[in-house]
């Protein structure tokens, strides 16, 4: 492991710590040397930890980091997939601050459960703690965070979707697929492997823009099933390329979080991680606030 994985993956450790303190407060703010003294860490260093992994002061992402986040996400950024989908903003194009290209397996190639098929595999760091990525030939097909749930149950959970595929270690292979996800640049290129419903339910998450959300209930309008909710819910819960297929922005109609299949305290961070580079709340109250200066 490099002196960077080693790293990103203990700065993705101390935002997971900070993110239960921040959450046992209920609300409250915590002042950055009360949040050091419960993270056992000096203040200049608890601040330079953060800075390095979104920009912001522990105090301005505790913003981004509150209980209502989600909700406020549905209010102030909440994306309407039709109009999304009708101006051609899914399949190969911009999507959510990357480069993607995307195709589905064949009919065939999905029954056959990844027979015949080889899938390269690797370990790497990302701002969320370790991922295991998985790629074909013809691009990523796995994306899974081990932060919540550990290796050996994440490489299962994505094993078993390919039973019957071979796979060999070489995270060199895939980790140029992964570095568009995360400022690395170039192109990513996804090879989904799923049925022609989630594949459908997938295409609509992809036109939802980093730093915004929509709800399953807008995903299920949006493919043209609006009853059919429930079943959206599965299958973004079986979304196989976490991130790149954001997923996390899924919310509950209410504003809850709902589900994650890698773990609640993941998708609150990528929320709120997505939330600070985007500037929004900041750039929302500076424009409201000089609308009221004008007026």
């Amino acid at each position: 492991m490099t002196r960077d994985e080693t790293e990103d993956r203990y700065h993705y450790g101390v935002i997971a710590r900070a993110l239960a303190e921040i959450e046992a407060a209920g609300g409250v703010t915590l002042p950055l040397e009360e949040l050091a003294r419960r993270l056992r860490m000096s203040p200049a260093h608890l601040q330079r930890v953060f800075s390095r992994w979104v920009g912001i002061s522990p105090k301005r992402y505790q913003q981004y980091l509150a209980l209502d986040l989600a909700r406020r996400l549905l209010a102030e950024r909440h994306t309407t997939l039709e109009a999304a989908l009708a101006a051609g903003l899914s399949g190969a194009g911009r999507l959510h601050d990357l480069f993607i290209r995307w195709e589905a397996m064949s009919p065939g190639d999905y029954a056959r459960a990844g027979a015949g098929l080889t899938i390269r595999y690797g370990w790497l760091p990302t701002p969320f703690g370790e991922a295991l990525a998985m790629a074909t030939p013809r691009g990523l097909c796995g994306l899974a965070f081990a932060a919540e749930c550990g290796r050996e149950a994440a490489f299962e959970d994505m094993r078993l979707r390919w039973p019957r595929a071979t796979y060999l270690a070489d995270a060199d292979a895939v980790a140029p697929l992964l570095s568009a996800a995360f400022g690395g640049g170039g192109e990513t290129r996804l090879h989904l492997i799923g049925a022609p419903f989630q594949v459908k339910v997938w295409e609509a998450l992809l036109a939802v823009p980093g730093g915004h959300v929509t709800t399953y209930s807008d995903i299920a309008r949006a493919i043209g099933n609006p009853r059919a909710v429930r079943a959206v819910g599965s299958a973004v819960g079986r979304n196989p390329v976490a991130w790149l297929i954001p997923c996390h922005r899924a919310l509950r109609r209410d504003g809850a979080l709902g589900g994650y299949h890698w773990g609640l305290p993941v998708k609150r961070a990528m929320l709120a991680w997505e939330a600070a580079r985007s500037g929004w709340p900041a750039a929302a109250e500076a424009g409201a606030a000089g609308r009221q200066k004008s007026a």
